[in-house]
């Protein structure tokens, strides 16, 4: 689940909402981008968080923007309420709790995979192939990062599970076996 748990009933409402109105896809796709806009704009959220700003003011800002980025009623609605309660700094963590409920709803699960470099197509369809046995049979949506910190490899994350096949991650394994005797 999110960081930040405040934001969890916010995305179970709306998803809620979403799923039987058949607009989960797009509420998803709309929150993200409402997020985006707040957190590109470093003025406009810190207007959010002030608390000496009133709630109304705060909250005909996100009306605004949820406007003029064309959103659905029901995602200008969200933004309205989270705005008037002084937790619109929060709608990255609103988002993110959607897509993992709908990730949920749908069977699947994100995993994070860093590498040295992108890889090809067949090896992220057998990456996924072998992380989806791992972690149940849930469908897996690569996340891939290009880490140039790596050597080479991968760290392929996804909740609480972290295969560390990196090439840094096996000479360590290896120092520390060899250290033990």
């Amino acid at each position: 689940m999110p960081r930040d748990r405040r934001a969890l009933p916010y995305a179970k409402a709306v998803f809620e909402i979403a799923k039987e109105r058949g607009q989960v896809d797009v509420i998803g796709r709309e929150l993200d981008a409402v997020a985006e806009q707040i957190q590109a704009e470093p003025t406009l959220h810190d207007f959010l968080v002030r608390p000496w700003v009133s709630p109304a003011a705060k909250r005909g800002v996100a009306v605004e923007i949820a406007t003029r980025l064309g959103l659905s009623q029901l995602t200008r609605d969200l933004v309205a309420l989270v705005a008037t309660q002084g937790r619109a700094a929060h709608l990255g963590a609103v988002a993110e709790a959607f897509r993992e409920l709908h990730d949920r709803d749908l069977g699947r699960v994100r995993v994070q995979v860093r590498t040295a470099i992108a890889l090809t197509g067949d090896e992220r369809a057998m990456l996924a192939a072998r992380l989806q046995r791992a972690l149940g049979g849930n469908e897996v949506i690569l996340e891939e990062v290009i880490d140039h910190g790596l050597l080479g490899g991968f760290i392929a994350e996804s909740g609480s599970y972290l295969v560390d096949a990196s090439l840094e991650g096996q000479l360590e394994r290896m120092r520390q076996r060899l250290a033990s005797g």
